[in-house]
This record gives structure tokens, C-alpha cells and sequence, in this order.
């Protein structure tokens, strides 16, 4: 999974060379923690703010929307343990946490993603205006039987300018979290034997059991009935293409 998921508030990126640091910014390193089964693993969180800041710990669900944003949920149990569970960072300083995961006996075998919540909070001598909350995701992989299962479910057509957007939804019903891109992923527009376009999927990813939305972009001047073939490769964990009819 990639960088993606990482969630802020408040964008904290870096300012540009030679403008004012802003007061309250956070990196974690690493933003993905990927955990086979009961393990451990380090982040480090670093304050590249001027202000001195105290950062809350807190574990969340994790999700992404039909068109792939990140978001957190709640949820009633978590795998997850993080400690400290608060960190007091001056300017420039840099502080461990510690997130290990315990996947409980009879666990559903699969990628299980969760989110570590960083929230700053003004330092008892500073009251700062700016809260920044950033999420480091924190995939944890059950043992079992790995199942790469991702179908398309239907193909929409709507306008989009002069041109069309086409809509693919895909679902994945497998165990693992897949990452769908051009190489492995695209549709292909055909009337009768004429090839009427070929278009690449642009990179997103599918949690396990999920649904979610590709978004192509057709330019060309066809109009009309139409037929949408979605192939979907191993790589993307696809196991077979489907035929859509629409019209442009």
C-alpha cells in the first residue's frame, strides 16, 4: 500500500527553499507499516515545525471511499498497540513509537489495515491556533491462505467536457489489499471487429472487500453502442476479463 493513505488536516509538507517554516508540521517514518501475523515495528515521528508541539496517539479504522480517498472509521476492537501513547516534541526533535499487532486465534486470513492517529495538541506553554492530525497506516497480515480475487462489477459512461469518462467498478473479493494500474489493468472499446480505443486504468488501490472506482478518460468521436472489454491481469489480481456493453 502505498504513501496515499497517510491522512492529515493540515497538509504538513515542506515549505518551499527559503519561506518561513510553518509553526506545526509532523512526518512519520515510515506512513505504511506492513506486519506479517503478531509482530512489532518502529516510526518515527519528527516535529520539522518552530514550535514546540505534544502529539496524541490514538488507533482508528481504516477505509477508502469508492473513489480511493482515505479515511478513518471507527471500530470496535483493534489489533493494535502503540506506545507511548503521547510524545513531546521541540523543534526539529524526533521521537520512537512502538506498533505491534496481536492477531487473535481464528483470525480471517488477509490483510487487516488499521491506522495509528498522531494529533498535536498546544504545549502547556504554548497555545498554538494550528492542530494537525496525520495517520500512518498499519497493515497487518493474518496467516492463511492469500486469495487475489478482483472482477469488474459494471462499466458507466458520462459526459466529461467534450469528451467521456468512463467508469469501471471494480470489487475486490479477495483476502489482500491490490493495487490496480495501467500495466496489469484496461479497457477496450470495440464496434464489431473495429477497435475503437484502448484505454489504461490509472493507479489506485482495493482493500480486501471492497468496491471502488476506475475513472477513464475518452477523448475520441464514437458515439453510440459500444462494447467495454475490462481485462484485468494477475498482477492487478484479476483472474478473468468481462465484456460490458454501453453507450458513448
Amino acid at each position: 500500500m502505498t504513501a496515499v493513505a497517510v491522512l492529515a488536516s493540515l497538509l504538513a509538507a515542506s515549505p518551499p527553499t527559503g519561506a518561513a517554516r510553518p509553526p506545526v508540521a509532523l512526518i512519520a517514518s515510515p506512513a505504511h507499516v506492513a506486519l506479517t501475523g503478531s509482530a512489532r515495528a518502529p516510526v518515527a515521528v519528527t516535529n520539522s515545525g518552530t514550535e514546540p508541539v505534544v502529539v496524541d496517539v490514538a488507533r482508528a479504522g481504516f477505509a477508502l471511499d469508492l473513489r480511493g480517498r482515505p479515511r478513518a472509521v471507527s471500530r470496535r476492537s483493534s489489533w493494535l498497540a502503540v506506545v507511548p501513547r503521547s510524545l513531546v516534541l521541540a523543534p526539529g526533535a524526533t521521537a520512537p513509537l512502538t506498533v505491534s499487532a496481536k492477531v487473535p486465534r481464528r483470525a480471517q486470513p488477509g490483510d487487516h489495515p488499521e491506522l495509528v492517529l498522531l494529533t498535536t495538541r498546544p504545549s502547556a506553554r504554548r497555545g498554538l491556533p494550528v492542530r494537525l492530525r496525520l495517520g500512518v497506516v498499519v497493515v497487518v497480515r493474518a496467516p492463511g491462505k492469500v486469495v487475489h480475487r478482483v472482477e469488474a462489477v459494471a462499466v458507466h459512461s458520462r459526459r466529461a467536457g467534450r469528451g467521456r469518462r468512463l467508469e469501471v467498478l471494480l470489487a475486490n473479493r479477495g483476502n489482500v489489499t491490490e493495487t490496480v494500474r495501467g500495466s496489469c489493468a484496461s479497457v477496450t472499446l470495440q464496434r464489431g471487429a473495429r477497435l475503437v480505443a484502448r484505454l489504461r486504468a490509472p493507479r489506485r488501490e482495493l482493500l480486501p472487500r471492497t468496491r471502488g472506482l476506475v475513472d477513464l478518460r475518452y477523448a475520441g468521436r464514437v458515439r453510440g453502442r459500444v462494447a467495454a472489454r475490462v481485462v484485468l491481469l494477475r498482477a492487478c489480481g484479476g483472474l478473468r476479463a468481462r465484456t460490458f456493453v454501453l453507450r458513448l
